[in-house]
């Protein structure tokens, strides 16, 4: 009887570039930046190398980034710097993911900066 050892893990960069891309979701529809890479990271993430460490570091910039937009809107009323915070989570949101995208495909650690380590 043949033994296939199911625990081997194979490398598929592309999925990890497109995890990473999927957060650009609400820029495109409005909806789909969190839940879009939650899904991927969990049902592949025993299966693909490194998914593990690129799906933690993405649901941990999009729950970051939430969590600065909370804290921005009523920093509104404060000489208006939760607009500044809210353009600067605008810039964050877009920018790093292909950042990080970039870097997948490459096969290095994502590098997600002002990010609250949730996970």
């Amino acid at each position: 009887m043949e033994i296939v050892n199911q625990n081997v893990l194979r490398k598929d960069n592309p999925l990890l570039s497109l995890m990473h891309l999927s957060q650009l979701l609400h820029y495109v529809t409005g909806f789909g930046g969190f839940v879009v890479p939650l899904v991927i990271w969990l049902s592949s993430r025993n299966h693909v190398e490194g998914m593990n460490e690129h799906g933690k570091a993405a649901i941990n910039l999009q729950l970051s980034l939430l969590l600065y937009i909370v804290i921005s809107i009523p920093a509104i009323l404060l000489l208006g710097l939760g607009i500044l915070g809210l353009l600067l989570v605008a810039v964050l949101g877009f920018v790093l993911p292909i950042v990080n995208a970039v870097k997948a495909s490459n096969g290095e650690s994502p590098s997600y900066f002002l990010t609250i380590p949730f996970f």
